[in-house]
């Protein structure tokens, strides 16, 4: 199932589940992603990403992982997101990357809140995501949209970001 959703720039593209035919899609996605926005999205140095990670991004056999795509108007996937919850389906994690040609039209803030709607559908308790501390544009999103941020008490480089579910998302 797909949803059309609208940026607060006026920009509209479609959201749907990823699919197993949408590897090829995804790979050349990746080829558009900044080497800084891959390190920042798998969290280490990241050249390409592997036939393996573009499989588990596009399955949908998982109750656990829900990965989605978002298209602009002429079909050119212009993001990609995952949420992962853990067994008990009280917390996910998020992750969210952008195409670069496609950054500042508001598809990051209008895809993490349709995720956070999907979170709040499947009953968790919250979302969150592991920012390295640099992605600064990220935190700051999250922030705005409610989220907690916290050091990673493993980690100085990195954050957490956490926001608690059912809360109204800010406009």
């Amino acid at each position: 199932m797909s949803k059309t959703l609208t940026t607060h720039t006026g920009f509209c593209f479609e959201v749907r589940g990823a699919r197993p035919e949408d590897e090829p899609a995804l790979a050349e996605f990746f080829t558009h992603v900044t080497p800084e926005d891959l390190r920042f999205r798998f969290l280490g140095a990241v050249r390409e990403v592997s036939h393996e990670r573009l499989i588990a991004m596009t399955r949908s056999d998982d109750a656990h992982t829900h990965n989605f795509l978002a298209f602009a108007p002429d079909g050119m996937l212009i993001a990609v997101a995952t949420l992962a919850s853990d067994p008990a389906d009280s917390r996910g994690e998020v992750a969210v990357c952008i195409r670069d040609d496609r950054k500042h039209l508001g598809v990051s803030w209008e895809l993490l809140a349709h995720i956070a709607r999907h979170a709040d559908e499947l009953g968790l308790e919250s979302i969150e995501s592991i920012e390295n501390r640099e992605n600064r544009a990220a935190i700051e999103l999250e922030r705005e949209m409610g989220f907690s941020v916290t050091t990673d008490p493993d980690d100085s480089t990195l954050v957490l970001v956490r926001r608690k579910q059912g809360a109204r998302l800010p406009k």
